[in-house]
């Protein structure tokens, strides 16, 4: 190829990524070897750099979610004398999951519509501002306190769902075939770091305000600098939850168009090509305007049917964005709807389950003897300290055993075996719930929430691998979605049958009988889950044309052909 085409630069730590297509003239075979560097790349930094800058999202999510919690307890020696009504704490829990379902339909159909990078970076601005307008808020006697919390959730809550579509689509969509699912996987599991890092930052500051708690040895004793101290846990706790968004803020406002949706949506394959290169060289951010007029200018060389190729592309831009009458007529033929219905039916069924069992943690907490308390500081140090031993016990080592097993054991497997062990677990709780003791019931509770992260984050991987990319993130988010569902179900329907029937003296007493409930619901999430594919091992095309009979065939002779990923050479001499 001439000179004439090449950029000067590059060496073994940056790689020129334009040379590597500017001598290719076809688009269809510059689109196919630009996604097979993406397919074929080995795990290396800048997959670390997209796993810390999309996962740090969840850990934000995590912590927003978990540390209200924490921080309710606090709440109540301020604004409620010690006992906060049972309606108030369930809409202040439940406000995040009705935030979380807008957010997720919304921008699940706006990544689809708009494109990734337009949006990716929009839900962590409105997660930032909702958190830091949280701890503004303060008791008047014209608005009321709850209420304003509530609002200010639920628009934190869609920041939250935002996160969910576009976090999984950009890491499966920038992942490599090989390490697709522990990318994904690695993800959604710093949701457990969030967890942990919800309940540090709680120690720490009651730790930091012991000498104003610890004279108070209940409410009614918890004067003007016990309720002062709690006024500022609380808001120093919930407002930390900013603090990790802040930093990836900047990467994900600058992170590429993702290759996949500028090939197969947009149609612009000179910018797919250099974004791609671009980010498996290790360089941050898109690609610039002089990029793409190389690979224009070689397109060019073509020059008799360039004007013919420039209307295709035209035409099929126009047809390619998302539009709801394209996805009824996909999803109407039970091939490609019984998916849908999988993936949400099975998210659906675990956020029941999922959400539900925090019902159960007082009880655990109680038998682990981090319930008792002498005086307002060791109740709420207690708490605190008692959530993180069972964070550590079960959820971290659940969610990272997934992501490290995914890829080979595969994802339906792992998903079918995790709802299948957590009806057993679900059923010894419910129906030996006098019999096996505290002991057991801390044993059977660990091992739950162990398990529960098996099809958690599968029911997050699979949906951003088995759609089409032009539905991609539109599924996702309806899945997702399903879940949050589930998980309002739970903390307002389900949660209120634990004291039916009870009387003061035996509060709980219906709580065995919830968990049967859970039991049935991860029996019919088995079911559901038999309606997914296995989608290890497959790129993101092959899975695509297999399902739905998207796209070109990637067996076919057409197909991409093997490049050397050590050093990106496609046909022409290294720089």
């Amino acid at each position: 190829m001439s000179s004439e085409y090449k950029t000067k630069g590059g060496n073994s730590a940056f790689h020129n990524h334009i040379n590597d297509f500017a001598h290719i003239q076809d688009p269809k075979e510059r689109r196919r070897l630009a996604l097979q560097s993406i397919d074929n790349a080995k795990f290396s930094w800048y997959h670390v750099r997209a796993i810390a800058v999309a996962g740090v999202g969840f850990m934000t999510d995590a912590y927003d979610i978990f540390a209200i919690n924490l921080g309710l307890a606090m709440l109540v020696f301020v604004y409620w004398g010690g006992s906060i009504p049972d309606s108030t704490q369930t809409l202040l829990k439940v406000s995040t999951s009705v935030g979380t379902v807008i957010g997720q339909l919304g921008f699940g159909w706006a990544a689809d519509f708009f494109g990734r990078k337009k949006i990716y970076g929009l839900e962590l601005v409105i997660m930032i501002f909702a958190t830091v307008l949280q701890c503004t808020v303060g008791e008047s006697k014209a608005i009321s306190f709850p209420a304003i919390l509530t609002f200010y959730r639920i628009v934190m809550g869609i920041g939250i769902g935002g996160d969910y579509p576009m976090s999984s689509i950009i890491s499966s969509e920038f992942s490599s075939v090989k390490w697709r699912g522990l990318t994904m996987g690695a993800v959604f599991a710093n949701q457990g770091w969030g967890q942990l890092l919800a309940g540090l930052v709680a120690l720490i500051c009651i730790a930091g305000y012991k000498d104003d708690l610890v004279s108070a040895k209940n409410a009614a004793e918890c004067g003007y600098e016990c309720q002062k101290a709690c006024d500022q846990m609380w808001r120093i706790l919930i407002g930390f939850g900013c603090v990790p968004g802040v930093i990836a803020l900047y990467f994900r406002l600058t992170i590429p168009e993702s290759p996949r949706y500028t090939f197969d949506v947009t149609h612009e394959i000179e910018k797919a090509a250099c974004d791609t290169m671009k980010f498996t060289s290790g360089l941050h951010g898109a690609a610039t305007e002089d990029d793409i007029v190389i690979l224009k200018n070689a397109k060019q060389l073509a020059a008799e049917v360039e004007k013919e190729t420039l209307k295709k592309e035209a035409e099929e831009i126009k047809s390619s964005k998302v539009n709801w009458h394209d996805f009824y007529h996909h999803y109407k033929h039970w091939r490609h709807g019984k998916i849908l219905i999988g993936t949400a039916g099975s998210w659906f069924m675990l956020d029941i389950a999922y959400y539900g069992l925090g019902l159960n943690t007082a009880v655990i907490l109680q038998t682990i003897g981090y319930a008792k308390n002498d005086n307002v500081y060791e109740k709420l140090f207690n708490s605190a300290a008692g959530n993180l031993i069972l964070i550590c016990a079960g959820s971290i080592p659940g969610y990272w055993f997934t992501a490290f097993t995914c890829d080979t054991f595969g994802r339906k497997p792992l998903q079918i075996v995790g709802f299948i062990l957590l009806t057993m677990i679900f059923c010894i709780i419910g129906f030996g719930y006098h019999k096996i003791g505290e002991h057991g019931l801390l044993g059977c509770y660990i091992v739950a929430q162990f398990l529960q992260n098996l099809p958690n984050t599968t029911t997050f991987i699979v949906p951003g691998e088995c759609f089409p990319t032009k539905f991609r993130s539109t599924s996702h988010g309806i899945s997702a979605a399903a879940g949050k569902v589930g998980a309002i179900i739970a903390q307002t329907v389900i949660g209120t049958l634990t004291n039916h029937g009870c009387s003061k003296e035996e509060p709980n007493c219906f709580l065995p009988h919830v968990m049967e409930i859970f039991a049935l619901f991860m029996l019919l999430g088995t079911f559901t889950s038999l309606l997914i594919p296995e989608t290890k091992r497959k790129s993101l095309e092959q899975l695509s044309y297999e399902l739905h009979g998207d796209g070109d065939d990637p067996e076919s002779s057409n197909s991409i052909t093997d490049i050397d990923s050590e050093t990106n050479i496609i046909g022409n001499d290294k720089v």
